[in-house]
């Protein structure tokens, strides 16, 4: 596991030590996607979490690519689905029941004309919402798409 993951896994156990429900964003860059490079990523990234039974359930993870953190450019439905899918294939290979009961949300660039068709992608359990969220009418039509997706 890489240093900073490692970092990232330390801090999200004292936030579970501390009563709190820490959100885990994994993500690649751009480079990395254009290079095939995603599910490699994501894997080394995932390491911390499936290192440390303590953390499973106590946990929700974030599929936030890094290109599309402030950019205005957000994954397509598919590109999730996908991302999201093998999170949840990897922590099952570990542990089923830790694998089901995982929140993943996706938060790059969630935004009010394409947060139904994110939410609806699968294994998308909800929404990291950032500058949208500035905004009163843009996040509760997120909100309103949330709950469409529940549906």
């Amino acid at each position: 596991m890489a240093r900073h993951d490692a970092l990232v896994w330390a801090k999200a156990a004292a936030a579970v030590a501390a009563g709190l429900v820490p959100i885990v964003c994994l993500g690649e860059t751009w480079e990395e996607r254009e290079a095939g490079l995603t599910e490699k990523v994501l894997g080394r990234q995932l390491q911390g979490l499936l290192a440390d039974p303590a953390l499973w359930g106590r946990v929700a993870l974030a599929y936030e690519p890094v290109w599309a953190i402030g950019t205005g450019r957000s994954a397509r439905p598919e590109q999730v689905a996908e991302a999201h899918a093998f999170l949840r294939r990897a922590c099952a290979a570990v542990d089923a029941t830790m694998s089901r009961s995982l929140r993943i949300l996706y938060g790059g660039s969630v935004k009010a004309d394409n947060a139904a068709a994110l939410l609806a992608a699968g294994d998308v359990d909800g929404a990291l919402v950032g500058g949208a969220a500035l905004e009163a009418g843009s996040f509760l039509a997120i909100a309103r798409a949330a709950a469409g997706a529940e549906a």
